[in-house]
């Protein structure tokens, strides 16, 4: 992924329109669950897959130096070298997507990286995550200082109150600040879904971040009560569909787990 996402304007009489329909969305999210895994080898290439789209990640209280060093040696070789010669993919580079990090931990990471020899790009959390409950100059100058530290990805997240009260445009108008305050950065906008309300809200709160040129759209901080779920996901990828089909412009999903995330190919 290069070129960044623009974003659209502001369409208001598409989001009054959304209703998303949750009984239809819960059984799909069955029928999901409900297929056969893939096995044997097509099992260990989408595996190696999925580690090539992870964000390696740490955000805790206790984050030293020395921590981030050794998350960035294990963003470089995240797979025992044994079980890739054994799959005949040692000599194929795998490496994790990303390091995301603290902004006061970005350099840091990138110091780490550029020690260890490899280009693996570092993201930061940025707008007072998890909660962004604090001013937006704060949080706007947050993004600002990450990027010039060395992030080449920001993770901002949304301020749930705008989604629960309805109030998308001023919801639109922060993520904007949030995207020209990345500048050359690309942007991933959180929703914390798990503090939305509603699929119709998971819905619009993703149409609005994409409309306003986010790059990447995620689930979840990962510090919520409930955070990815199949029906959450479900309609985040259809909101992105929906996108694609009026805007021609693709996004990217972003899942959180406990402890990594993984970027989905855009549905076109």
């Amino acid at each position: 992924m290069s070129a960044h996402q623009q974003g659209t304007e502001l369409d208001l009489s598409w989001i009054s329109k959304i209703q998303v329909n949750k009984p239809a969305v819960l059984r799909r999210a069955e029928q999901i669950q409900a297929r056969r895994p893939v096995k044997k080898e097509w099992q260990a290439a989408w595996l190696l897959k999925a580690v090539t789209c992870i964000d390696l990640t740490t955000l805790s209280g206790d984050d030293t130096a020395s921590n981030i060093q050794r998350l960035c040696y294990k963003a470089k070789y995240p797979i025992r070298e044994d079980l890739l010669k054994a799959l005949n993919m040692h000599d194929k580079g795998i490496t994790t997507a990303a390091v995301c990090v603290y902004p006061a931990r970005v350099c840091d990471a990138v110091r780490a990286l550029k020690a260890a020899g490899c280009d693996i790009p570092v993201a930061s959390v940025a707008t007072g995550f998890p909660a962004a409950q604090t001013h937006l100059k704060t949080r706007l100058e947050e993004i600002r200082l990450a990027v010039e530290d060395g992030a080449t990805e920001i993770d901002v997240v949304i301020n749930r109150t705008l989604v629960l009260t309805g109030q998308w445009k001023a919801l639109y108008d922060e993520i904007r600040q949030f995207r020209k305050a990345c500048g050359e950065a690309h942007l991933k906008t959180i929703l914390a879904t798990g503090e939305l309300g509603s699929l119709t809200n998971v819905y619009k709160a993703s149409m609005i971040a994409m409309m306003a040129g986010s790059d990447f759209i995620k689930t979840s901080t990962g510090k919520e009560t409930v955070n990815a779920t199949f029906p959450v996901a479900i309609v985040m990828l259809r909101a992105i569909r929906d996108f694609f089909w009026k805007t021609g412009n693709k996004i990217y999903h972003h899942v959180t787990g406990r402890y990594a995330a993984y970027h989905d190919l855009p549905m076109s």
